[in-house]
C-alpha cells in the first residue's frame, strides 16, 4: 500500500518507501505539504469547479486559486482527502505515512502517538482506508463519496 504521487521533478514518490527521516525532511512544514497537494491537484491545470474557466489568480489563503471569471476561490485541500480536516496538515500527512506503513494501526495508537482525539484519528484513517479500498492506493485527490456512518 503506497501513496503514489509525482513530486516536483516528476518522479514517482512512494511514501511507504521513505524512512521517517526522509519523510520528515520532505513534509516538515505546512508550506511543503500544501505545495505538494497543489502540485498534484493542479498538475493538469486549473479548471474552476463552478464555471469551467481555466484562468486564475492567487487566492486569499496559501496555495488557493481564484477563478478570474466567476471569482470563486478554491482551497488547495478542497475535494481531497484533507477536505475539512481539522488537524494541522503536517500531522495529517504524518498520519498518512503511519497508515501507509502500518494499515492495521489502531486509531487509539494514532491518537496516542499524534496526541489527538481518538475520533479525529478514526475519521481520517477511515477516509484513508476507504480510498485504499476503492483505488488500491492512497490518492490525495480522492474525496469520499459518502460519509462514514456507524450503525448499531
Amino acid at each position: 500500500m503506497t501513496l503514489k504521487s509525482f513530486n516536483s521533478d516528476r518522479r514517482m514518490l512512494e511514501i511507504k518507501a521513505l524512512d521517517i527521516n526522509q519523510f520528515e525532511s520532505l513534509f516538515s512544514t505546512e508550506e511543503s505539504c500544501l505545495k505538494f497537494i497543489a502540485e498534484q491537484k493542479w498538475s493538469g491545470g486549473f479548471i474552476c469547479k463552478k464555471c469551467g474557466h481555466t484562468n486564475y489568480c492567487s487566492g486569499k489563503s496559501q496555495f488557493s486559486r481564484r477563478c478570474t471569471r466567476c471569482k470563486s476561490e478554491e482551497s488547495v485541500t478542497a475535494n481531497t482527502i484533507f477536505h475539512r480536516c481539522h488537524i494541522p496538515i503536517t500531522e495529517a500527512f504524518r498520519m498518512v505515512y503511519m497508515v501507509c506503513n502500518n494499515p492495521d494501526i489502531s486509531s487509539y495508537e494514532l491518537s496516542r502517538q499524534l496526541e489527538k482525539r481518538q475520533m479525529t484519528c478514526w475519521k481520517l484513517k477511515s477516509r484513508l482506508l476507504d480510498c485504499i479500498e476503492k483505488r488500491g492506493e492512497i490518492d490525495l485527490l480522492y474525496k469520499e463519496a459518502q460519509s462514514h456512518r456507524v450503525t448499531k
